[in-house]
């Protein structure tokens, strides 16, 4: 069945995406920590610097990194990509101290809920975290969608749930389904004390890469849909669920916001370009690609949630590290990567950013 829809629908909608800058949820995008003038600033503004304490682990001593990340084992031969550190324009980040962020979630449960962009960021923090107690007693399972580092000396548990689109996608007698407006796998999320969610990449595929037949919205299939309001109704569904299940004292909630990819060098002005043999951040004032439309989305959906739901704004500062992918030197990732980071990379960035969210 095809997906009818109106011109004047589908432009009522764009205007309002691109109207929620200007919304609520500028609240939710501007973490802000004091600076030493007794201000604040946005963390999520400012530029890359070159900082050799970093990086803040040793790939070779965290036993948590897939092969798809762990650039160094296979052989890249940069490793400058390593030691750039975020610098807020009007501000410093505290650095991250592992031993505090246990002590702060001692005896708690934290989950990373998404697609492999948050498995991206939970080997990143459980690395970093390891990196303060390498002698500590931990747990490590994974298996099938699930996934559980415990720090047992602290009683902390990291866990990782799969799942790219938040939605349900269900085999049924139709085919694949990916079902707009239910949630079920929430069920597993429940009792955290604190939720990292993620969803985008999987929204865009297409083709074989594609894992459902068809899209479904209150009993009605699709074949298909502009994949921006597919991915709004999609969150809506989330926001949804958040606003009904999560209790704000007992559970911190996070959004991660959009990871961009680098395989176009046009985003950054250099259209015969991709990802592979970038070894510099862009360093210009403004990124021509622009903001991702994704992104909007995004700041649209957490506009008119009722509950507090952090945006972790990660966007644009990782629009400017096309140096940090894995490109070639993967394990376990065939052809050119240029939508997952190196490890040590980027993603102990978006954690140093969480921790500082959780300690201001």
């Amino acid at each position: 069945m095809g997906f009818p829809l109106k011109a004047a629908v589908f432009l009522t909608l764009c205007l309002c995406l691109f109207s929620a800058h200007q919304t609520k949820a500028d609240q939710y995008d501007n973490i802000n920590i004091s600076s030493s003038s007794s201000s604040s600033c946005n963390i999520f503004q400012g530029n890359w610097v070159y900082d050799a304490s970093y990086p803040l682990y040793d790939y070779s001593n965290c036993p948590f990194i897939d092969p798809e990340f762990n650039c160094q084992k296979y052989r890249r031969p940069d490793k400058s990509y390593q030691n750039y550190r975020w610098q807020p324009f009007s501000c410093n980040l505290p650095r991250f101290n592992g031993l505090d962020f246990l002590e702060r979630w001692r005896g708690k449960k934290i989950m990373f809920v998404g697609d492999s962009l948050s498995l991206n960021m939970w080997e990143s923090l459980t690395c970093m975290i390891h990196a303060w107690v390498p002698n500590s007693k931990i747990t490590f399972i994974r298996k099938g969608q699930l996934g559980s580092v415990t720090f047992e000396d602290y009683g902390v548990k990291l866990l990782l749930y799969r799942t790219p689109y938040l939605v349900d996608l269900v085999n049924e007698q139709s085919g694949r389904v990916l079902k707009l407006d239910s949630i079920q796998n929430g069920n597993a999320w429940r009792g955290m004390d604190m939720l990292i969610f993620n969803s985008w990449h999987w929204w865009t595929h297409t083709g074989s890469s594609q894992p459902w037949d068809y899209m479904e919205e209150r009993n009605h299939l699709y074949k298909d849909m502009n994949r921006l309001i597919a991915y709004y109704k999609g969150l809506t569904t989330w926001a949804r669920w958040v606003n009904i299940n999560v209790d704000p004292s007992k559970t911190k909630v996070f959004f991660q916001g959009i990871s961009p990819t680098h395989y176009e060098g046009k985003d950054w002005n250099e259209p015969s370009k991709s990802c592979y043999g970038e070894t510099q951040p862009f360093f210009g004032v403004r990124y021509p690609a622009g903001t991702p439309l994704a992104a909007v989305v995004v700041n649209k959906v957490l506009g008119r949630i009722k509950k507090p739901v952090y945006l972790l704004d990660i966007t644009t500062l990782s629009q400017y590290r096309k140096d940090a992918h894995p490109t070639v030197y993967s394990g376990d990732h065939s052809g050119l990567d240029c939508s997952h980071w190196c490890l040590p990379g980027l993603p102990d960035t978006w954690n140093q950013l969480l921790y500082a969210a959780l300690v201001s």
